[in-house]
């Protein structure tokens, strides 16, 4: 015992200060064990491990990172601008959409997303999507964050908010949280029940295949019963020869004594399907994407594929988008000395051509409207 605690008192910072070490929960009859809402749990057994979270947060992220955002300053669009250079190119690695995709794949998976700025005398020439997980808030004595520490292994780099700089050198985005005053909170937290509900089904599933869909049964015991250690040699026997897929079907040879009742379950204790298929809509419904676009049956809320798709951009990608842009614009416009805005390129949506074209035709045929009013109209600016 003092060795174990020899050993633990002199561990590596590195190992203390990790934050990606894998947590294992354990399933007790009687005690539900749930994911630990922290980032590592939820990324590992949420987006690591499940079809419909992986898939709801790539359908996402790659939605909005795909779509185009304008430059305005006041109503005018500019084609041409040191802003839209560095978005489209934000770092030697990374293009711009896949930027933006990770940016968007931290907002949903942690709640928070954090973009650092490498300025060059004063001017931003790189941005830097930093992992949610590795970073921390030190608030100030006002309670708003007065520095940000990134600390990867035994080494941290506190990147200050100095309220003189024009471009402050690291921008937190969060989603709201009712509860946390800095941090934002995850749709993946929101849906960590239904995470556990549907990776145990699963779980489940995979355990009844491997013992042929049913409980190895009884083993009943004729006349006196079993010593502890005939009970120990039949269990491990049992274990070795007769358990998991390869063995499923063996004939089963009992001594002199020993009878066996098969055991089975219903096709409806057995019936899983349902169960995860509830936890799955659940999981679409927190990440606000509609069911019928990850493939989940069931679902009657959307006529078909092109409402739900439009649903899916209207309600979840849209504005997601305009808040996103709305903040980097504003974090990085000081730095060439003018306020400008940039605004998700709702004609660049597909999904969306039929209200689109609506819109077009209504505005056209309004008599009352003058050219520039309908321009205005449509999302244009006056001639």
């Amino acid at each position: 015992m003092i060795d174990l605690l020899t050993r633990w008192l002199q561990a590596s910072p590195e190992a203390k200060a990790s934050r990606a070490q894998s947590a294992v929960a354990l399933y007790v009859a009687g005690h539900a064990v749930w994911t630990p809402r922290d980032y590592a749990a939820l990324s590992r057994d949420g987006f690591q491990k499940n079809a419909v979270v992986h898939r709801a947060v790539r359908l996402v992220a790659e939605a909005a990172a795909s779509l185009p955002l304008v430059l305005k300053r006041a109503s005018a669009e500019l084609a041409d601008h040191p802003l839209l250079t560095l978005l489209a190119r934000p770092n030697a690695r990374e293009g711009g959409q896949r930027f933006l995709e990770s940016v968007y794949g931290h907002l949903l998976v942690s709640g928070n997303a954090y973009v650092e700025a490498v300025q060059v005398e004063g001017a931003p020439r790189e941005l830097h999507a930093l992992r949610p997980d590795r970073m921390r808030v030190v608030p100030g004595a006002d309670g708003w964050p007065a520095a940000y520490d990134y600390t990867v292994g035994s080494e941290t780099i506190r990147f200050a908010q100095r309220s003189g700089e024009a471009v402050p050198p690291v921008l937190h985005l969060t989603l709201f949280h009712p509860a946390d005053d800095h941090y934002g909170l995850s749709p993946m937290e929101a849906a960590a029940t239904a995470l556990d509900i549907h990776n145990a089904a699963g779980a489940w599933n995979k355990a009844l295949l491997d013992n042929a869909a049913r409980p190895s049964g009884a083993l009943v015991v004729g006349g006196a019963s079993l010593t502890e250690a005939q009970f120990d040699r039949l269990k491990g026997e049992l274990e070795a020869n007769y358990q998991g897929a390869a063995n499923a079907g063996r004939p089963l040879l009992l001594e002199g004594g020993l009878d066996w009742k098969p055991l089975s379950l219903s096709p409806k204790d057995m019936d899983f399907v349902e169960a995860k298929a509830a936890a799955a809509r659940e999981i679409a419904l927190a990440f606000g994407v509609p069911p019928l676009l990850l493939g989940l049956s069931g679902d009657n809320t959307h006529a078909n594929y092109a409402e739900a798709n439009r649903a899916f951009y209207r309600q979840t990608v849209i504005p997601l988008v305009r808040r996103t842009a709305e903040a980097l614009a504003h974090w990085l416009s000081p730095a060439y000395g003018e306020t400008v805005s940039l605004t998700p390129d709702l004609d660049a949506i597909e999904a969306l051509a039929e209200e689109r074209e609506s819109l077009w035709r209504r505005v056209s045929a309004a008599t009352f409207l003058s050219e520039d009013e309908k321009r205005e109209a449509v999302g244009y600016g006056r001639r």
